[in-house]
């Protein structure tokens, strides 16, 4: 991991400085770029909230080799951790290797990994059809995210991703406001509930809506519909000043657990940050940013190392915090 990301530093330079700990502090209001809006308060609140939580550690237990694999959606993962979608490596990331090369990378690499990865949407076309290329090539392995547009340029994405093999489509509804998309012409607006009943009524496969910061929201989109949610304020990259999603997702989860799968992005970058979010009520987690380095520093096996540095890390907080398997994590690992 060390040589992959010194790569990335080289690669991502003027874009990402691969710090030690990617935290936001260093590239604050760097969008376009790998930096949250503004003061960048929002990145960074994603990470401190998640190192904030601590670990209770238990070791009289006969927990030797936990399980750390789950079942989101109909799909068997290895790992509870999923690739987030982000796209634009041009104006994002530096450029140092095309959007295809990227983005296969990243999808891959989850695969050969034992989960999924998600490709983004965006301006230029070029980056969803990227992202739909390579889910073709790979039968259908991977969630497309795509923006809340309005109703014709929704529609006409939804088939080209199901003529790709998509069988779970997202909507990243937190894109609303995004910066670099109103740079470029392009802005996107909020969802009303119902037009987005209409949307998922209309689909014939799972749907995931991501941008979830609140439980009224959260048993919106459940009433719409939705089979699944990302609990996440889009990295830090749309509304300045948010809370981070550790801090919101106990209360997302009492509201809607059970009722529909909750995702949580947001600062995860290690596998005990990982095992946290599922004490705080996820059932699965996905990560951004250090992804997005492992693919350009590595390519698919930078993104394959780095997902077994997750799951061995994960794995090991496990074992020391005596957690069976994902389902037997709960509000007891956490320090009160």
């Amino acid at each position: 991991m060390k040589e992959i990301r010194q790569t990335a530093r080289e690669r991502m330079k003027g874009f990402c400085r691969v710090c030690p700990v990617c935290d936001g502090r260093a590239c604050a209001g760097e969008v376009p770029g790998m930096g949250g809006i503004g003061t960048g308060g929002a990145f960074a609140a994603n990470v401190a909230a998640l190192a904030m939580r601590r670990l209770n550690m238990r070791v009289l237990h006969d927990v030797a080799e936990p399980r750390t694999d789950i079942e989101l959606l109909g799909k068997r993962l290895r790992l509870p951790v999923l690739a987030a979608p982000i796209g634009g490596v041009s104006f994002n990331m530096g450029g140092a290797i095309s959007e295809d090369a990227y983005i296969e990378a990243v999808l891959s690499g989850c695969v050969a990994a034992g989960t999924l990865g998600c490709v983004g949407d965006g301006v230029p076309g070029f980056i969803h059809e990227a992202g739909y290329a390579a889910i073709e090539s790979l039968a259908g392995a991977g969630i497309p995210f795509i923006k809340p547009w309005e109703a014709a340029e929704w529609q006409g994405k939804v088939e080209k991703a199901l003529a790709a093999g998509a069988d779970i489509i997202g909507m990243d509804v937190d894109a609303a406001g995004l910066v670099t998309l109103k740079l470029m012409g392009r802005p996107v607006s909020p969802k009303p509930v119902d037009a987005l009943r209409r949307i998922i009524e209309n689909l014939p496969v799972k749907f995931i809506l991501k941008g979830i910061m609140t439980p009224d929201e959260a048993r919106l989109a459940a009433d719409a519909g939705a089979h699944a949610i990302v609990v996440s304020n889009h990295g830090g990259r749309v509304l300045d000043h948010t809370p981070g999603t550790a801090d919101v997702l106990p209360d997302i989860a009492a509201a809607v657990k059970g009722r529909i799968a909750i995702l949580a992005d947001g600062g995860v970058r290690s596998g005990a940050d990982v095992l946290k979010m599922l004490a705080l009520g996820a059932d699965a987690v996905m990560i951004g940013r250090p992804i997005s380095v492992a693919a350009i520093g590595g390519g698919k096996a930078g993104v394959e190392t780095y997902l077994k540095q997750i799951a061995s890390e994960l794995q090991s907080a496990m074992v020391l915090t005596g957690t069976r398997d994902c389902a037997a994590a709960g509000e007891r690992l956490l320090r009160a």
